[in-house]
């Protein structure tokens, strides 16, 4: 639009100049062709004519020149071939010896009037000059010429430019309301769209776009996102409740085949190595079942979101963590302020007891484990820190993971489901779990907790 009215303006603005200096031009004409008239009566002498003698026809036209020269402010001049005057307004003002005056002056002895000017525009300071032949008997006797200023001129063409301006202004206004509307009406499902999207990938999956204004196509889109997000919020549901109902119908069988382990151990020599085995990793598998339930659980579940004091739960769970660091000769620190955010105490209490089991668990003997908690803007942070082994920079990518362990922790209990198990409990609400190297040596997790509710 800005292009089409840039087209159109400037040609248009253009030939409004044109067209102003045109008016004045044919007036300047008008006026040289009437003073031509004036002074062809004057150089005509009739013998034995006594009256209006041509002194008194010459006064009659340089009264003519000088009304006209004081009521518009053009100079006026009517010069013999020889460059004498016959009259001229003001009286100061003579034929001079080059310039536009003397140019329109030598055209206009050669019996034609002169040129058109060059256009004039608002910025320039130039005059018009416009002359005319006064011919006698088939001669050119005199030449009258005009000298006029453009102030006027200017002015009504810049006043011109302005009305086309305020019209192309208020055209490209209307233009970008038009376009504002249009892609507004466009825009607006891809908004929701792109809402949804962020929704379903931060674990909503309930989320879905309503199906309401925009183009058919982005209709149309809108359905299909539903019905995709249906489809795999079916096979997620589908996986989970394939993961619930194979842990628990294992455990059954697996519960029967520990009685029946624990049976045989009865009937064979105390300490027997074999039996100790089939045992140890019996209940490994049994606690390993018990881990998928509860991930299977964790990622099903929504989220009872509270507003809680982050410092009493954390100290609670540092206390009761306490004698179990005691038992491991790990000093277990905790600095814990008060400060409220929104979050699943349940939940909260889950992944903080998974992550400081982890940090206690690697810490070796005579170190410590720290628990601090802060507040930072929109959010709170729980940093738990230990002074363990720590993990490389390629294992810090996996941690959390399912059923990943760190190669140089295979010989320590654990099924490797836990942080993913707490993961799954504070992405439901909004939360999340990170890892970092604590320098010089050891792990750092940070659990994040918004400080305003998710809607917000």
């Amino acid at each position: 639009m800005a292009a089409i009215l840039l087209a159109l303006g400037v040609p248009l603005a253009v030939s409004l100049a044109a067209a102003q200096q045109q008016n004045v031009v044919v007036d300047r004409i008008d006026d040289t062709a009437r003073f031509a008239s004036l002074a062809q009566f004057v150089a005509d002498r009739p013998e034995g004519s006594r009256v209006n003698s041509p002194e008194q026809r010459g006064e009659t036209l340089k009264q003519e020149l000088r009304v006209y020269q004081e009521l518009y402010g053009i100079n006026v001049g009517v010069f013999y071939r020889d460059e004498k005057v016959m009259a001229h307004a003001p009286e100061d003002w003579y034929l001079p010896r080059d310039g536009e005056v003397r140019d329109a002056f030598d055209e206009a002895l050669q019996s034609r009037r002169s040129h058109d000017p060059e256009q004039v525009w608002p910025w320039q300071q130039d005059r018009l000059v416009v002359a005319s032949p006064v011919i006698r008997d088939g001669d050119v006797v005199a030449v009258v010429v005009t000298d006029s200023p453009t102030g006027q001129m200017r002015s009504e063409i810049l006043h011109g430019w302005y009305v086309i301006g305020a019209g192309e202004i208020g055209a490209m206004l209307l233009a970008l309301g038009a376009a504002l509307r249009l892609t507004g009406w466009v825009l607006r499902p891809v908004r929701v769209l792109d809402a949804t999207t962020h929704d379903i990938a931060t674990g909503r999956l309930k989320s879905r776009v309503a199906v309401a204004g925009g183009p058919p196509e982005l209709r149309r889109l809108a359905r299909s996102f539903n019905e995709m997000a249906d489809n795999v919020e079916d096979v997620l549901e589908q996986q989970r409740a394939f993961v619930a109902d194979a842990s628990h119908q294992l455990r059954n069988p697996l519960s029967a085949l520990l009685l029946r382990i624990e049976l045989l151990a009865l009937e064979l020599p105390e300490g027997n190595e074999e039996i100790a085995s089939v045992r140890t990793e019996g209940k490994r598998l049994a606690h390993v079942l018990d881990d998928l339930l509860d991930l299977a659980l964790a990622e099903h579940a929504e989220a009872d979101l509270r507003l809680t004091d982050i410092g009493e739960l954390t100290a609670e769970r540092v206390a009761s963590w306490a004698p179990y660091a005691d038992e491991k000769g790990v000093r277990l620190v905790g600095t814990c302020p008060a400060t409220t955010a929104w979050a699943d105490p349940v939940a909260l209490s889950s992944a903080l007891d998974a992550v400081i089991d982890n940090a206690i668990k690697f810490t070796p003997e005579g170190e410590s484990v720290e628990v601090g908690v802060a507040s930072n803007g929109q959010v709170s942070t729980i940093v738990v820190t230990d002074r363990g082994p720590g993990l490389s920079d390629e294992e810090l990518t996996r941690v959390g993971d399912r059923f990943w362990r760190s190669a140089g922790h295979q010989n320590i209990k654990g099924s490797g489901l836990g942080l993913s198990i707490s993961r799954a409990l504070l992405s439901a609400g909004g939360g999340s779990l990170t890892y970092a190297h604590h320098e010089p040596h050891g792990l750092k997790v940070t659990v994040t907790v918004p400080r305003t509710t998710p809607g917000a």
